[in-house]
């Protein structure tokens, strides 16, 4: 999942997913706290990995994800490929109106324009992308 896009959050809490992620996502996926202030978006399928991992770890190391359980959200698109972000959800990651959606190789983060802003300048830093696609071997 690969790009970047700009859609607001409707006064019911629904944000539309655009269609290249939906494709990738599937019918089903899920939607709970990411790291950094995002949220993650996993498609059923790495939902499912996800689960299968946390399975087979010991209980000590499980509690420490609770609250990652805790607020998940399995969400549906609706026709018009929207999904319900439950307020909580919402309020972790200061999503008010304006959203933005960006592809990662395992999931799709939403995040707060202002929280997203310092994330992607670093990235676009060329010290630092110099340095990533170095340790990528690029």
């Amino acid at each position: 999942m690969i790009g970047q896009h700009r859609h607001n959050i409707d006064a019911k809490g629904r944000l539309f997913i655009p269609a290249k992620y939906r494709e990738d996502l599937g019918d089903i996926f899920y939607v709970t706290i990411g790291t950094d202030g995002c949220l993650s978006v996993y498609s059923d399928e790495k939902w499912a990995e996800l689960m299968a991992k946390v399975e087979a770890m010991p209980s000590a190391k499980i509690r420490k994800l609770r609250a990652l359980f805790a607020n998940a959200a399995k969400c549906e698109p609706d026709a018009q490929g929207r999904i319900l972000l439950p307020g909580k959800l919402r309020e972790y990651a200061a999503l008010e109106k304006e959203v933005v959606i960006t592809g990662t190789p395992k999931c799709v983060e939403l995040w707060a324009p202002e929280r997203w802003a310092p994330i992607e300048d670093e990235g676009l830093d060329p010290d630092n992308l110099a340095e990533a696609m170095d340790e990528l071997g690029i």
